[in-house]
């Protein structure tokens, strides 16, 4: 009986170290000036249906600015990126300065426009953007140490200054109603990284880098396709994790 015990001791021992602990970090709440709330949710689900444990994290600053998303207009308004990333993370979420690397198995960052705006300034400088420095820092470190990243819509853009010459998707480079965000692939080659043409449902994987990026809503596309090609950039970080 005692050796059976130690069995189901060590079997549970080693499915609790088969579980992957991901950080996923935030950039607000709402498209225009936050995180993608579809694409963020789509990381979530496909993280659980996985069995990983997620943490979710944010910068403790001020926004860019504030977005109405009915009018697409900025207003006078003035939001914290941590408080609104709260409501993507129902309350659970923490300052990006606890993020221990060492506790995390990866790191996921969905797109939005607060990726442009509040983890990097690409909004508005363009090709001459920095990355906010603790995001940076948090990139350059879990790839230090071998450990995958997982980056759909417009973040990729944070890997193409934080890791140059990485190899990135953020979907097609022939800009049309399907793609209208194309000239950002070709921004991405100027800068010196490998931009690789994918469609919604698929992914890029920098081998090298253990980095899988995929374009999500980079692509006009139906909301499912969305779903399911960030589930593919899940699935394939986790095989790298």
């Amino acid at each position: 009986m005692k050796e059976i015990g130690r069995r189901i001791q060590n079997i549970a021992l080693l499915q609790g170290a088969m579980v992957k602990c991901i950080a996923v970090v935030l950039s607000g709440c709402g498209v225009y000036d936050g995180t993608e709330i579809h694409e963020a949710s789509a990381v979530l689900v496909h993280l659980s249906r996985a069995g990983a444990k997620v943490q979710m994290f944010a910068p403790n600053v001020d926004q860019m600015h504030v977005v109405n998303h009915c009018e697409g207009k900025p207003t006078a308004e003035k939001r914290n990126v941590l408080q609104e990333s709260a409501r993507i993370a129902r309350g659970d979420v923490s300052d990006l300065t606890k993020l221990d690397i060492t506790a995390f198995d990866a790191l996921v960052i969905p797109g939005g426009f607060g990726v442009a705006k509040n983890l990097s300034d690409w909004a508005v400088k363009g090709k001459e953007y920095t990355v906010q420095p603790q995001v940076e820092e948090l990139i350059k470190g879990f790839h230090g140490v071998g450990k995958p990243l997982a980056m759909c819509c417009i973040s990729p853009v944070l890997a193409a200054r934080a890791l140059p010459g990485c190899e990135i998707t953020v979907g097609q480079d022939k800009e049309c109603e399907r793609w209208p965000y194309a000239q950002t692939a070709t921004a991405m080659t100027e800068l010196g990284c490998k931009h690789v043409n994918k469609n919604v449902g698929e992914v890029h994987i920098d081998v090298k880098n253990k980095l899988v990026t995929t374009s999500a809503f980079m692509c006009n596309a139906p909301i499912h396709e969305v779903f399911d090609g960030v589930g593919v950039m899940v699935t394939e970080l986790l095989k790298l994790a």
